[in-house]
């Protein structure tokens, strides 16, 4: 019988970690708890060091990365030196192939070579890690349907798709039949959240159910989150819920060019905003929640709208749900689906901010959709109106994936073609492997000044420089 190549299924990630005397180790975890320490379902921060037994070894957050802890904050920092003697050293944390899973579902991307084993790996796994885990699937066949959500395959356990998952202080909900989700990407999310600053306005193009605009969220920013696909905005709105960052997460079910363009749009004083026109479903229109205005939630824009944008989306697809879910609690789901149309059928008011106006000031546009976000990158071409713009330009963080064949000057031209502007110091982070001869990046730049638009009199004209 041939043995199992687990190592197919391994990641390894290289941290950073302190070596500390293990009497000092519960004070150095409480004083690097917010934000420092490694964060993640079913590993431990604090471990033995292998060279001394009287030492642990305790692993920092995957954001620290410079030895010289400059990543720290400059107080957290000089209390730990007070504390004690830093040494820092290099940690591998390796992670099998029993590791990934959402919740009770145990997600599978198995090899073509090993797929003449998949029930035998099902079987392994299911037993190993019963009850925790009660279903095992696997992917098939490649991503092609409108909303990027893969199939699956059920291997082993009941058929239950509907589950929970916690990532970086934040619980998720999903249905996995329904929408898209990759617990691989968690420190892909924590990345990109850590560039973000309390206040700052975040538009999310194709947020899914919230890995990006969650956090954020929490992190006190105001996130405008939109999806194409109306039930990743239902559980978007569920796991603002969740995570009470409701009144900070403003939703939208539409195409990414309508959204942006819709977000830049001044409203007319006579007239109300033209989102909800755009937006209307088939099925059904949700009313537009209405907000309090807290103290001071942006420094860069100095005023707030006097009335919310239209939060609307698709909510009424119990149906769908229920069909991808036979084996999960069909009564519950209703009851959910019930809850959730009640509660957005009526007006709300809350305790967070109004949203500020999107048309004077965004900070980071967020495009996490890698096989065709460059394509998008047209929408900016003359989006931004320079006469109600205010204070720096956004960041653009755009998804891609980049083959062997390919280079990022490649990527860089496509993008710079479709905004049909020079971009000045583009920034490539790979993310991932996602195949032997392919991985994902994010290029992340600032939006090219020629992306302006000057309005006249007379007509409408791209500014020069």
């Amino acid at each position: 019988m041939e043995k199992l190549d687990e190592s197919k299924f391994e990641q390894r990630l290289q941290l950073l970690a302190l070596r500390i005397s293990r009497e000092l180790a519960s004070a150095v975890t409480r004083l690097l708890r917010s934000g420092c320490l490694l964060d993640m379902p079913r590993v431990k921060p604090v471990v033995e060091d292998p060279e001394s037994d009287k030492h642990r070894l305790v692993v920092l957050s995957e954001k620290i990365q410079n030895p010289d802890l400059s990543d720290i904050p400059e107080q957290v920092r000089n209390s730990l030196k007070q504390l004690c003697s830093v040494d820092v050293v290099p940690y591998m944390l390796t992670l099998g192939y029993s590791y990934w899973s959402a919740g009770h579902v145990a997600h599978l991307n198995i090899p073509d070579d090993l797929l003449i084993y998949k029930d035998v790996i099902a079987k392994v796994i299911y037993d190993k890690n019963y009850p925790r885990i009660q279903t095992v699937v696997n992917k098939v066949g490649a991503i092609s349907n409108e909303f990027r959500v893969p199939k699956f395959e059920i291997l082993a356990g009941k058929n239950d798709m509907v589950t929970e998952v916690k990532q970086y202080g934040a619980t998720f909900k999903l249905d996995y039949g329904l929408v898209y989700w990759n617990s691989r990407l968690e420190h892909e999310h924590i990345r990109l959240v850590s560039l973000f600053k309390k206040g700052d306005v975040i538009c999310d193009m194709f947020a899914g159910i919230g890995p990006f605009s969650v956090p954020a969220g929490q992190k006190g920013c105001i996130v405008y989150a939109n999806d194409l696909n109306p039930d990743s905005v239902h559980y978007l709105k569920i796991n603002a819920k969740i995570n009470k960052v409701e009144d900070y997460i403003f939703t939208h079910n539409m195409d990414a060019r309508v959204f942006m363009q819709n977000l830049m749009i001044a409203p007319d004083p006579e007239a109300k905003s033209q989102f909800a026109a755009a937006n209307c479903s088939s099925e059904e229109t949700v009313s537009a929640n209405e907000h309090s205005m807290p103290n001071g939630n942006h420094n860069d824009v100095q005023e707030v709208c006097q009335e919310s944008l239209d939060d609307s989306s698709v909510v009424n697809t119990a149906k769908r749900r229920q069909e991808t879910s036979n084996g999960g609690d069909v009564t519950c789901q209703e009851e959910d689906a019930n809850q959730t149309k009640k509660r957005n059928n009526k007006k709300v008011k809350s305790s967070g901010p109004l949203p500020v106006k999107p048309w004077e000031h965004i900070d980071h546009v967020v495009m996490n959709l890698p096989a065709s976000a460059l394509q998008f990158l047209d929408c900016f071409s003359a989006l931004v109106q320079k006469r109600y713009w205010k204070g720096s330009l956004p960041w653009i963080h755009c998804y891609c994936f980049i083959r062997s064949s390919e280079s990022e000057e490649l990527i860089l031209c496509e993008a710079q073609n479709k905004l049909n502007a020079k971009i000045a110091e583009p920034i490539f982070h790979r993310v991932r492997d996602v195949a032997p001869n392919k991985a994902m990046y994010c290029l992340s730049f600032r939006l090219p000044m020629e992306c302006l638009k000057e309005e006249t009199e007379d007509n409408v004209q791209s500014v020069d420089g």
